[in-house]
């Protein structure tokens, strides 16, 4: 088996798969917009203010050889989101939207099929709703199509999100393309599932939320890694005498199911506990500011200064409605923070009860003060359940992501 690859960003289960599929010898070519490695200049270039943006598209050097990028509407995209020139962005229909990208490296990857079949390619591996043109060509090709969905599928996200609309209407603003996705678009994303031989999710939820039609569907599961714990065994416990440092992590919106946290803080009026929210806005900050005033706000930076924020605080909680699998989970169990999570999280399996945090109901802010107001009154027990958390989320390994996916389509094919 030989494939091709295809991702705009390359994000972290994207550089996992790719260096998987390298070392399992398979890969054949691996397609994103803009990529750089640590003997580029631009990888020297990032060290830069201006350019930082570039070391987060850095790739492992043994991959270089089978890069190709094609970065001109990512470049518009990033320059447009920095100088704030918002009709080139807009959902769908700017000319540099994420969308546009999507689409225009899933052309350009198709267009390279005939020439990649006589090279010997049998596969492709391309993501949500940037796969159509490359599934389409693949299947005149007679190429096996491999559809990873990092989020629960569109029909299931729609339906939740609409319900969060009725039910916490002034949070509708904040729920993006979830519920403003055209029919074009959802009928890509339809017949991009209809083409796939082969799907592959992070975990059950986003498996189970399959439509039945598809269920003759080879279908894989894989958990995303862990970043390496930089928490050591034995940990000291925690400062008790302040707050207890209650920290959210993710696009502060209601899909993750912020404003049932802060609901669940206004339940604890009086209670000894500072909210930290780190994210990116999705509503000017006096809206967030006028659904709960006494929160820490902390705005997006490094993924080394998320996890140093980590460090500084004492438990995680994410209330999802709709997720894949948020790996920020996961980051935040690396760094000994018991959880508090849904299962709609996607992160189901890494909750022992008790021992390294707790699973709460979706739309229930009554059950996330309960177990909020538990570390409120069992200070001394956070420490240990930490380090257990660490040692979980240790079990899994961006290699053994990749490998189960390896192993699997090899036995496919």
């Amino acid at each position: 088996m030989k494939i091709i690859v295809s991702h705009p960003t390359g994000n972290a289960n994207v550089r996992a798969i790719a260096k998987g599929f390298l070392k399992a010898g398979l890969l054949h070519k691996f397609y994103t917009t803009i990529a750089s490695f640590p003997s580029d200049f631009s990888y020297k270039l990032g060290s830069f203010g201006p350019f930082k943006e570039i070391r987060r598209r850095s790739f492992d050097s043994k991959l270089q050889p089978y890069v190709h990028t094609y970065p001109w509407r990512e470049i518009g995209r990033s320059f447009a989101s920095k100088f704030r020139m918002k009709k080139l962005i807009v959902h769908e229909t700017g000319p540099f939207c994420i969308d546009q990208i999507y689409r225009t490296l899933d052309r350009h990857v198709a267009t390279n099929l005939n020439i990649a079949q006589k090279e010997g390619v049998t596969a492709v591996y391309a993501y949500e709703d940037g796969a159509l043109e490359i599934f389409e060509q693949a299947k005149k090709l007679g190429l096996l199509c491999i559809y990873d969905l990092p989020i629960a599928y569109w029909e299931t996200g729609r339906k939740l999100l609409l319900e969060e609309a009725d039910r916490l209407p002034q949070w509708a603003p904040t729920f993006g393309g979830g519920i403003t996705d055209s029919a074009i678009k959802l009928e890509r994303k339809r017949r991009e599932l209809e083409l796939a031989d082969v799907v592959v999710g992070p975990g059950s939820f986003v498996l189970d939320s399959l439509p039945e039609w598809s269920s003759d569907k080879i279908k894989i599961m894989s958990p995303f890694g862990s970043p390496v714990s930089y928490v050591s065994l034995g940990l000291k416990d925690k400062n008790q005498d302040g707050p207890l440092r209650v920290l959210f992590v993710g696009s502060m919106g209601q899909r993750k199911g912020l404003g049932d946290l802060f609901e669940a803080i206004k339940l604890l009026d009086g209670a000894n506990v500072e909210l930290v929210v780190l994210g990116s806005l999705l509503a000017p900050i006096d809206f967030y500011r006028e659904q709960l005033s006494n929160f820490t706000y902390e705005p997006v930076r490094s993924h080394n200064e998320v996890l140093e924020l980590m460090r500084t605080c004492d438990v995680f909680c994410l209330p999802s409605i709709v997720e894949g699998r948020a790996l920020v989970i996961q980051e935040a169990m690396s760094q000994g923070l018991p959880i508090i999570i849904t299962s709609n999280t996607g992160g189901e399996d890494l909750v022992i009860n008790g021992e390294t945090g707790f699973l709460v109901p979706i739309r229930s802010a009554e059950a996330i003060a309960e177990k909020i107001k538990w570390f409120v009154d069992n200070r001394d027990q956070i420490a240990a359940m930490g380090e257990k958390a660490a040692i979980h989320a240790q079990a899994y390994t961006w290699e053994n992501y990749s490998s189960n996916i390896v192993e699997q389509l090899k036995a496919i094919s």
